[in-house]
């Protein structure tokens, strides 16, 4: 069973997949307590992974992002067969300090400290929440997600876009990522 806090459906809002329909599931429970976090998630409904799947099944789409809190606190082997089995591709927001599963399709990794477990050669982006974070913990992350080209610095919550502008047109390898979905007005 997997205590799952919301499964929704909508557009992806960040990254190299902003503007794409998927659903939504967020898992409960986190291994941070980030100051500027806006989820809630420590609310749930146990579910197992076949009732995730229904609930995916809902809405004509095959891409289905599996989010939290922190979702590698639950994703397992488990879940992804089963949503690979049931045609899905797999996509995960993970604040990187936990191992990914094998199978997962596309990993969004946003690590919020030097605190960093996930194996780099599994992250297909990099999204920093940017609150002023100095250029020298920028490039270490580079260099320590070397096999991607997707870096992403993000407003944290649009409050701060013109220092996240100025910092990415000063960097080398950065690109801007807004909350398209929250600047639309939908989940």
């Amino acid at each position: 069973m997997y205590r799952v806090n919301e499964i929704f459906y909508s557009l992806q809002g960040e990254g190299l997949y902003t503007g794409t329909p998927m659903v939504f599931v967020r898992l409960a429970g986190c291994n941070r307590r980030c100051t500027f976090c806006d989820t809630e998630f420590e609310t749930f409904a146990e579910m197992s992974a076949d009732e995730i799947v229904a609930e995916a099944d809902k809405y004509a789409i095959t891409r289905v992002v599996v989010t939290g809190g922190e979702p590698l606190l639950q994703l397992d082997d488990n879940l992804v067969n089963v949503l690979h089995k049931h045609g899905y591709s797999l996509h995960l927001e993970t604040n990187g300090t936990l191992s990914v599963p094998d199978g997962v399709d596309h990993v969004v990794c946003s690590p919020k400290d030097e605190n960093i477990a996930i194996q780099p050669e599994k992250v297909d982006e990099v999204k920093i929440v940017y609150t002023g974070q100095p250029v020298e913990y920028l490039n270490r992350l580079r260099d320590y997600f070397r096999f991607t080209e997707l870096f992403y610095l993000q407003p944290c919550s649009g409050k701060n876009i013109n220092e996240t502008v100025h910092t990415v047109l000063s960097m080398k390898g950065w690109r801007l990522s807004l909350q398209t979905h929250l600047l639309i007005g939908i989940k």
